[in-house]
């Protein structure tokens, strides 16, 4: 730690192991009211026609400004490393993943 900060001013975060594991999601819905952000996470599956929002998280408009500048950053940082990332065309949700369809 610098000596010139305030150890006053750290935050401490913890990371439960539940959390830590993560949720999958290949789909990010947003909404918005006047007052709030709201983002959900969802998991879709090949084939299934039915998905579960697995985590929301709700942010004041000031916080997801905050959050597109940060993921605009660390984007920018990974592309820096690992070249473009591709993007696929259309918004649509792709129920197969672009992959053969499945046969029973």
């Amino acid at each position: 730690m610098d000596e010139n900060q305030n150890p006053a001013n750290q935050l401490n975060i913890e990371l439960t192991e539940e959390i830590a594991d993560g949720i999958y999601s290949n789909l990010a819905i947003i909404t918005h009211s006047n007052s709030e952000f709201v983002i959900d996470f969802v998991k879709v599956l090949p084939g299934v026609p039915k998905a579960k929002v697995k985590s929301r998280i709700l942010l004041t408009p000031q916080h997801a400004k905050r959050l597109l500048a940060a993921m605009q950053d660390n984007i920018a940082k990974y592309e820096a490393v690992h070249g473009a990332i591709k993007q696929t065309e259309g918004i649509g949700i792709p129920m197969n993943f672009g992959g053969p369809a499945a046969q029973a």
